[in-house]
Order: C-alpha cells, then sequence, then structure tokens
C-alpha cells in the first residue's frame, strides 16, 4: 500500500481521541479500573482531563462496557459537550474500533489513549501533536531500562535482546483517521487482535515512529499499580511532565 502525504496537524488538521475504557478489569480482581478512586477522582477522569483542555481536541469519544455506556455515572455524563460514549466490545480492538467510528466526521486524525494511563500531560500530548506530521502514525514511549529475557516452557531463559533498540510503547498513540479506520475494519474483518494500536495500523500497511513519552505515564494494571500511581500523581515533577 503507497503511503499518502501527510501534513502537520496545523494545517487546519482537527484531532479526535478514542479512549478504550471497557474492560473487565481481570488483573484488579475484576473491579472497572475507569472508575477506581485516584487522588480524590475516577482514574478516567484524570485520563481525560489533559485531552480536555487542549485546544486542538474537538471531539472525544469513550468505548465502556455496554452496561455503564447504557447507565453512566452523571459525572462523566455532563463532564463536556464533546465527550460521547458508546459501547464497547469484548477486546480492546473492539472498543477501540468503536470509538473511532463515532468521532466527528470533521476529525482527521485520531489520538487513542488508554483510560488506564492516568498521568498522560499536556507536554506528552502536545509532543504527540507536533509530530502527527513527521510520520504516518506515532507512539508515546520511553526506552526500556531493564534487561529483558525471553523465556520459554519452564521460565527458561531462551535470549536476551537489545535493550538498546527496545522502547516500551505508552499512549497516546496517533494516526490520520481515515487509515487507523480502515486499518480496524480489516483487523475486525481479519479476526487480528494485536497488542496496541500500531501494531494494528503497521500490520495493514502503515508506519510508525516513537515519541518520548514519560517514564511516570504508567498504565494501571494491577492493584500496585494504583497505589504507585497515588504517590506519583501528588508529585509536580511528574504533573509537568518533566524528566
Amino acid at each position: 500500500m503507497r503511503p499518502s502525504r501527510v501534513t502537520n496537524p496545523s494545517e487546519s488538521q482537527v484531532v479526535g481521541v478514542a479512549i478504550p475504557s471497557a474492560g473487565s478489569g481481570l488483573r484488579m480482581g475484576g473491579r472497572r479500573k475507569a472508575f477506581l478512586t485516584l487522588s480524590g477522582r475516577p482514574l478516567l477522569a484524570h485520563s481525560l482531563r489533559p485531552f480536555l483542555d487542549h485546544s486542538k481536541v474537538t471531539s472525544v469519544v469513550v468505548a465502556l462496557a455496554p452496561a455503564d455506556a447504557e447507565n453512566p455515572p452523571a459525572w462523566l455524563r455532563d463532564l463536556d459537550v464533546r465527550v460521547r460514549l458508546v459501547a464497547g466490545g469484548k477486546s480492546r480492538r473492539d472498543s477501540v474500533c468503536a470509538a473511532i467510528e463515532a468521532l466527528a466526521s470533521t476529525v482527521t486524525w485520531v489520538l487513542v489513549h488508554d483510560a488506564a494511563r492516568p498521568l498522560v500531560t499536556r507536554a506528552i500530548i502536545d509532543r504527540c501533536i507536533g509530530r502527527l506530521g513527521e510520520s504516518e502514525g506515532i507512539v508515546a514511549g520511553w526506552p526500556v531500562g531493564d534487561t529483558l529475557k525471553e523465556v520459554g516452557e519452564g521460565r527458561t531463559v531462551l535470549a536476551t535482546p537489545d535493550r538498546s533498540r527496545l522502547w516500551a510503547a505508552q499512549t497516546p498513540q496517533g494516526f490520520p483517521k481515515d487509515r487507523l479506520t480502515s486499518a480496524y475494519r480489516r483487523a475486525v474483518a481479519e479476526g487480528f487482535e494485536g497488542t496496541d494500536d500500531a501494531e494494528v495500523y503497521c500490520r495493514f500497511g502503515g508506519t510508525a515512529r516513537i515519541v518520548e513519552g514519560s517514564p511516570w505515564n504508567l498504565k494501571v494494571t494491577h492493584p500496585e499499580d494504583l497505589v504507585v500511581a497515588e504517590y506519583l500523581s501528588g508529585h509536580s515533577q511528574v504533573q509537568e511532565g518533566r524528566r
């Protein structure tokens, strides 16, 4: 597939945000992560606010579990006129697809952000939006610091990858809306799940580039992560997105 010309968002580009938030929270003991409390507010509220405060963001769609989408909490229903709530699917892929399809028709660029990353900052969002014109897709990430091991049966070490070439993928991840929509439709049709949006996008002809995220832009997956996020959320170094 021949890459299409990609221009800078400042050239009248319109940015939308898709937030998959329909997971069952199995690794959190069955609690829906989006509605866990962090510093007195729901996790999802923290994840949404930096995007809603950004002047380039004109449309936000949150994909919730069907029951939550049908009867959302009042704080979320009345949060902002730009926010639309839709029912997500059984997998992250299906929820992202539903959110993208529901964005305003005027949106030309999509940032996909996990609801479980509540410490995303304006600085990270600015870096992502600022690089959308330099490659077809962008992925917020951070260089891997630990030595990684590939393991097999019985946790036997099989290989030690060169960590100088490895980055931990984060969100937001940004793409041209039309091409991301096409990639997700093909993924659904072919039964391909993928582990993040860039994998889906690149599988169907796109390319992506890493943009510096933050070591604090953690994903709340396990109960211990919420404790760390609670600690970090109160520190100005994290809030300002400093290294």
